[in-house]
């Protein structure tokens, strides 16, 4: 059922939006990798199916000897006491000089586009997008991030010829951390 369920979503994200007269996304000018691994609270996204009832949702990259990435996404669905749903793409970075274009992949051979397009420089917020500009997840070291920023971040995917109508920000809750 899962397998089924990973092979709609990477055929989805593979096919979606494939005539696009909108210009490529500008990525960072460079990531420090080392720096970028780690958790990141994903605080709102153009969801995909497997996220239109994530609650406290989270993406975690580390960095494997070959030098690909193992990810782990993890959230709770339905609600913060519903099922912990689990998820483990592998990323590879395809632009080994600017460390900000990614491959995802889901399931074997289909790997989908990862675009770092914003990064703050203290490595505390950062936006993923796609050329299609069907996705896009915004992230952070902490559940909740500022409302000017928020909206900042909302400006600069609008700028980007995303429809921000469709965003969902995902319900964030930890006690434990601010």
């Amino acid at each position: 059922m899962i397998f089924k369920k990973m092979l709609v979503f990477v055929v989805a994200l593979s096919l979606t939006g494939c005539a696009s007269s909108l210009p490529k996304l500008k990525t960072v000018e460079k990531v420090d990798i080392n720096r970028y691994m780690g958790p990141w609270y994903v605080i709102a996204c153009i969801p995909t199916f497997i996220e239109t009832k994530a609650y406290n949702a989270i993406e975690e990259y580390q960095m494997r000897p070959d030098g690909s990435i193992n990810t782990v996404f993890t959230f709770h669905s339905g609600s913060f006491d519903g099922p912990l749903k689990r998820y483990n793409p592998h990323g590879f970075i395809v632009d080994k000089v600017n460390n900000s274009t990614w491959g995802m992949q889901f399931i074997w051979p289909f790997k989908a586009e990862f675009l770092i397009t914003y990064l703050s420089p203290d490595y505390s917020q950062t936006i993923i997008g796609r050329n299609k500009r069907d996705y896009f997840w915004i992230q952070a070291r902490t559940p909740q991030i500022p409302e000017a920023d928020y909206q900042s971040l909302l400006k600069m995917l609008s700028d980007q010829g995303y429809d921000v109508s469709k965003v969902r920000k995902v319900p964030q809750s930890w006690p434990d951390k601010k």
